[in-house]
């Protein structure tokens, strides 16, 4: 499980909103949280790039992971690139990280 100090580079914000900065895999064989990689949390989606699929599976995940609705994230930044900034709503930045270390990853 990864610690609130792994973690918290990754997650900016406050009450109102938080940035969420992710490294995307497409078409993986599954879509998952694999864990950190540098300042960023890194995804597979088992999307492929193409027509947006790949950033609509970055979302349901990560509304999955966080227990929040998919419509509540969207990708800020990065559209078309690996690496992308997700603006979530909904969440204090304090409770994004707290649910993020419950994962079980690395």
């Amino acid at each position: 499980m990864p610690d609130h100090k792994t973690i918290s580079p990754a997650v900016t914000g406050s009450d109102t909103g938080v940035s969420l900065r992710v490294k995307v895999v497409p078409g993986a064989s599954r879509s998952r949280v694999v864990g950190m990689l540098g300042a960023r949390l890194k995804l597979s989606v088992a999307a492929p790039p193409e027509a947006g699929k790949a950033n609509q599976a970055v979302c349901v995940l990560i509304g999955k992971v966080l227990d929040i609705p998919a419509r509540d994230v969207v990708v800020a930044a990065g559209v078309s690139n690996p690496q992308k900034t997700l603006a979530i709503t909904g969440l204090a930045r304090q409770v994004v990280i707290d649910r993020l270390c419950k994962l079980d990853i690395h």
